[in-house]
């Protein structure tokens, strides 16, 4: 056998560990692009009643909010939805979109990611699940909240947050909103390596453990996170409905009234709303 010279085994090695550099780089500026998402404007309006449960991370914070649903009180406690949102955005951004579950009596919990807004850190899976995780346990402790009535509900990127979630921590219903198979499926378009994929993001894995009802919302022409991976989804969950709408990624949903029709039944049948 031919011997390959000692220096082209190590440049081989140094090319490798340098490519490996380049992609990990790369992967988490397209899956967490910080630095894109526009600053909330100062006159940004807040919802009303909102009250500051922030985390303490090394070197920081982690900003979350907390916004009592209608009629909620200590002495009459109501379910909360946990929301993760998207990779472009900010709780600021997501947060008016979410009004009509304060009107429903539902409480918002909502939880920044690591270095997005105002919060510290760098974004990764592994940070963010574990403070959604630390905040649920704290929200979900709070005598506002029936611990017994959780929602969580995720978009895009939050819905592998969510997901990441219901693997600690089990909801009473899960909605998941233009979400995607997984990050290593979505990183095929970019031939990038399974084993190279720092932040899996696996939901398909996650709904295929867990024994719950699951809604899930998905545009035709999404031309992000294609339908078929809502179609995906569906198929690997022991129970899911999948409501499609004829839209993309940023515009759904394209009618309000159907799609809190679908929230609103979803939400009876598990018993959250009255």
């Amino acid at each position: 056998m031919m011997q390959v010279p000692k220096k082209y085994l190590i440049w081989s090695v140094v090319v490798v560990l340098l490519g490996g550099f380049v992609l990990d780089t790369l992967q988490r500026q397209i899956l967490f692009p910080t630095g894109a998402i526009p600053v909330p404007p100062s006159g940004l309006a807040r919802p009303p009643g909102l009250i500051r449960v922030d985390l303490s991370i090394p070197k920081g914070i982690v900003e979350g909010w907390f916004v009592p649903g209608r009629g909620v009180t200590a002495e009459k406690p109501g379910p909360v939805v946990f929301f993760g949102h998207g990779n472009g955005e900010l709780i600021d951004y997501a947060a008016p979109g979410l009004e009509p579950y304060l009107r429903r009596g539902v409480s918002l919990a909502l939880l920044e990611y690591r270095g997005y807004g105002r919060s510290s850190g760098t974004p990764s899976q592994e940070a963010i699940v574990g403070d959604m995780v630390q905040f649920y346990d704290t929200i979900s402790a709070r005598p506002e909240v029936d611990p017994t009535r959780i929602i969580f509900h995720g978009r895009s990127l939050g819905g592998g947050v969510v997901c990441g979630l219901a693997a600690e921590r089990t909801p009473q219903a899960l909605i998941l909103e233009s979400t995607f198979r997984s990050v290593a499926v979505m990183a095929r378009q970019f031939l990038l390596p399974r084993f190279f994929v720092r932040d899996p993001f696996d939901n398909e894995a996650v709904l295929a453990d867990l024994d719950l009802p699951v809604l899930l919302f998905h545009g035709t022409r999404d031309e992000l996170i294609p339908y078929a991976h809502g179609e995906a989804l569906a198929a690997v969950a022991r129970d899911a409905r999948l409501v499609s709408f004829e839209c993309g990624h940023n515009d759904l949903p394209p009618q309000l009234e159907p799609y809190w029709t679908e929230i609103d039944t979803y939400l009876r049948s598990r018993g959250t709303l009255p």
